[in-house]
């Protein structure tokens, strides 16, 4: 009798892994071929946290995309991170809303993989508290050009990679204290390719 109700559980169990696996293979499946039509919208987003350093950073990046055809999106930002050094105590929030333009050139993988080149806008206000001192509030311009891809898990979900930064450029106007502009361009992105890619998820529907 036991060694009966071991086989049926056994085959229960077998069977059910393999219907999990049917599943996953079906998604992944899904993925192959995904092209990209006019009025699809992507919702993206990424977290980064860095602790135990000298810094304590966490930052979070919503999108909101709008595809104008299989190339093209368009679309709104939020940017909002905390930034703590763990020497001095200065404390640096910061809160930017924005707008991009996304540009799809390449497909490879059965279109599952798709990158990217992309122009963003956004206006910041940055708040930096200093101990013994008190607060500084500033605002600030920042214009970039990045490069990035997406690879599709199933027909509707993708892992975003962004890359390398082509162009940056940041314009700081505080209230006390004279306004600085930093602009920055890296030609040889495979130097830096891999530098320090960021990582997110995109939602398509």
């Amino acid at each position: 009798m036991k060694t009966r109700f071991f086989i049926i559980l056994s085959m229960l169990t077998f069977s059910f892994a393999n219907a999990q696996q049917d599943e996953v293979d079906s998604e992944m499946n899904s993925a192959k071929g995904v092209t990209f039509q006019k009025g699809d919208m992507i919702l993206e987003g990424s977290i980064k946290i860095s602790t135990g350093g000298e810094n304590d950073y966490y930052g979070f990046s919503p999108k909101f995309g709008y595809l104008l055809n299989d190339k093209f999106a368009v679309g709104a930002k939020i940017d909002y991170s905390s930034n703590k050094e763990e020497a001095t105590g200065i404390k640096t929030n910061v809160f930017g809303i924005g707008g991009f333009a996304r540009y799809y050139f390449l497909e490879l993988d059965k279109k599952r993989l798709k990158t990217y080149a992309e122009v963003g806008l956004g206006f910041g206000r940055n708040k930096i508290d200093t101990p013994l001192v008190g607060s500084d509030t500033d605002n600030s311009l920042t214009a970039d050009i990045n490069v990035g891809l997406n690879y599709f898990v199933t027909k509707n979900i993708a892992v975003t990679f962004v890359l390398a930064n082509v162009l940056a450029y940041n314009s700081v106007s505080p209230e006390n204290g004279p306004s600085s502009d930093t602009f920055q361009l890296n030609i040889n992105l495979f130097e830096n390719i891999f530098d320090q890619p960021q990582f997110g998820v995109l939602y398509r529907f």
